[in-house]
């Protein structure tokens, strides 16, 4: 139970918030409803499973640079609570269950199931030839979305695409905010990331641009899937709080840059899911 305990806070399990609703928002946009229970299970299978296991992959690939990083060098495998061997078993059996539940859910589901896990493999190894490794790493969350869409339709539509898009540069642009954290650490080891290019200034830029972005793609879902009213207050009050997340930033100074993180971009994903259930419900 302990190990277990240890997995759990080595794939940082609370930060499923940040895709988890926005699997859900695909899955009722989906269903225009609510998906069948079994449908629901898989799709939480799936996602659990892929989200744990791509964590896992990128704990024990990082495990020497996070050995050598001030910020990282208490994470579990580099402090010796998990051994590589033990979080690979982990890895295989968290991959093993999104396989299945793909496998479950529809045939299209199945077949696609191998690409976010060739993308959970590259992201891992981004920061070491690209500064694009943010945009990677939204491109894994973005997927979220449109993955459950497909497992209750069994196809593709430009309404969920759109929408991955958006979660695509949400992602990159706090993720840039976070990596602005190791831009030091980045510049000694060589590493690659738009903080270490571009600096603090630089990079925030950078993120509210990425968050312009985003903003712009999910107020486009509305005209494209339809939505209604409540979709839109929903995704005008995420864009206020990505507003006040970059002005906790300036304004404090950076000293807030976990809260802005964490805190407020739970929030986003939660507003977006919980006002296109209402907005669903309510039409239906």
């Amino acid at each position: 139970m302990e190990k277990l305990v240890d997995f759990l806070k080595m794939i940082k399990f609370e930060h499923s918030i940040f895709a988890l609703p926005f699997a859900f928002t695909g899955a009722i946009i989906a269903a225009n409803g609510l998906p069948t229970f079994q449908q629901i299970l898989w799709i939480v299978v799936a996602m659990v499973g892929a989200r744990s296991g791509a964590m896992g992959l990128n704990r024990v690939i990082d495990a020497e640079i996070d050995r050598e990083n001030p910020r990282t060098a208490n994470r579990e495998i580099p402090a010796g609570k998990i051994s590589k061997k033990e979080a690979i078993i982990y890895i295989l059996i968290s991959f093993a269950a999104y396989e299945y539940a793909t496998y479950k859910l529809n045939k299209l589901s199945f077949l696609l199931s191998p690409i976010p896990l060739i993308i959970f493999f590259l992201y891992s190894y981004t920061k070491r030839f690209t500064a694009l490794c943010h945009v990677v790493l939204g491109m894994a969350l973005g997927l979220a979305p449109i993955g459950a869409y497909v497992a209750i339709t069994g196809r593709i539509d430009l309404p969920i695409v759109i929408m991955g898009l958006g979660v695509l540069f949400w992602v990159a642009g706090f993720d840039v905010i976070y990596a602005i954290q190791d831009i030091q650490y980045d510049r000694e080891k060589g590493l690659f990331s738009i903080p270490r290019f571009l600096g603090v200034n630089g990079s925030l830029w950078v993120a509210r641009l990425f968050h312009m972005v985003a903003f712009s793609l999910f107020i486009l879902v509305k005209y494209l899937q339809p939505m209604g009213i409540f979709y839109l207050i929903g995704v005008v009050g995420s864009g206020l709080f990505m507003i006040y997340e970059h002005y906790i930033l300036k304004k404090s100074n950076l000293k807030k840059l976990n809260m802005a993180f964490f805190n407020i971009n739970a929030y986003i994903s939660i507003i977006i899911f919980l006002a296109t259930t209402t907005d669903i419900f309510l039409r239906g």
